[in-house]
């Protein structure tokens, strides 16, 4: 964390506090294991053209036992005979997608026992929905918000978009609280990725086994949303994974200069699962335990990578587990190479 900047007479000051207030995770009902994808791939493709054999040897080899869905592949875009369009994908993402992130953000908001009324701001990320006006209108309206509040709505960050909107929303609340105002600030997630699959799949089965990509064995569906406030309350924290491996400690001690935090080692971690490569390739490069890890290896084994909303939900696991840690470091990691962190302590 960096120290703020008086302005009137150039000194440090302390940053202001910044307090998560509610947290609220949701998954849709379905599951869908390794071998349902292939049983999909069989009904519309050729599983032995080269790019979705190597799909298709990707899958049996993720770790990921289930994944949570939207719907199955026997039903919805699993049915037709060409693959959806973004039109398409788009308008189920405006209703299930808007759904799902609905009844997280109410979870975040019950824990935090506020009224609705008193939320200033929102800050929303997906970049699974593609549609005008951002589905964060969408939820606002289906929560009852009114529609003079802030609206900002991030795309393209990809998995890293959990702890961007933590960053965005606290450069908001910073900023109100330099100006003497209050910030109740809503942050959601969402992405549906299961719905691309028949676009996966035809654009694997068109193309050769190295440029074939992870996304169709990997991502899943899920929402998950937070509360952030300036102000105290009761609170009832295939060159990628190398990449990553050699950049995350550099990055934490960056992190670390500003802090009164001499080490980490005993600090549990709220990873975003981008891969097993990735959680291992961190594990080793930071010296961590199983056990610092337990619930990233736990969603991303039973639920997968659901992209920007995993970290926030690895984190809402994470604070029900009994730990005698106090502190935690939550990462995710996204397009460009994009690292977002930040340094978390249970209360």
């Amino acid at each position: 964390m960096q120290r703020a900047i008086d302005p009137k007479g150039g000194k440090a000051t302390a940053p202001p506090d910044l307090w998560i207030a509610g947290l609220g995770s949701q998954y849709p009902p379905h599951v869908l294991e390794p071998k349902d994808l292939y049983d999909f791939a069989t009904r519309f493709h050729n599983p032995e053209t080269p790019g979705l054999k190597r799909l298709l040897a990707i899958n049996k080899r993720t770790g990921i036992e289930t994944r949570s869905a939207v719907s199955t592949y026997k039903d919805g875009f699993g049915t037709g005979k060409d693959p959806p369009t973004i039109a398409d994908i788009d308008s189920f993402f405006r209703v299930v997608g808007v759904d799902l992130t609905v009844q997280a953000s109410r979870k975040a908001l019950q824990e935090w026992g506020g009224n609705k009324s008193q939320i200033t701001h929102t800050v929303g990320v997906t970049c699974t929905s593609q549609g005008n006006p951002g589905y964060d209108v969408l939820v606002n309206q289906a929560l009852g918000l009114e529609a003079s509040i802030d609206r900002t709505l991030l795309h393209g960050v990809g998995c890293a978009g959990g702890l961007a909107i933590m960053r965005a929303a606290g450069q908001i609340a910073a900023g109100a609280t330099a100006f003497g105002r209050p910030a109740r600030i809503l942050a959601f997630a969402c992405e549906l990725s299961t719905p691309h699959m028949r676009c996966e799949l035809a654009a694997a089965e068109r193309k050769p086994s190295d440029q074939v990509g992870i996304a169709g064995a990997l991502f899943s569906d899920a929402a998950a949303a937070f509360v952030l406030t300036n102000r105290s309350c009761t609170v009832i924290s295939r060159d990628v994974p190398s990449l990553i491996k050699q950049a995350v400690k550099p990055v934490l001690d960056g992190m670390l200069l500003g802090c009164r935090v001499p080490s980490t080692d005993n600090f549990d971690w709220a990873l975003h699962p981008g891969g097993t490569a990735v959680v291992d390739g961190v594990k080793e490069a930071m010296g961590l335990t199983e056990h610092q890890l337990r619930a990233t290896r736990e969603i991303y084994r039973t639920k997968g990578n659901s992209s920007s909303p995993t970290v926030l939900i690895v984190l809402d696991r994470l604070r029900s587990m009994d730990s005698s840690r106090g502190n935690i470091v939550a990462a995710s990691f996204g397009p460009g190479l994009a690292i977002e962190m930040a340094l978390l302590e249970r209360c």
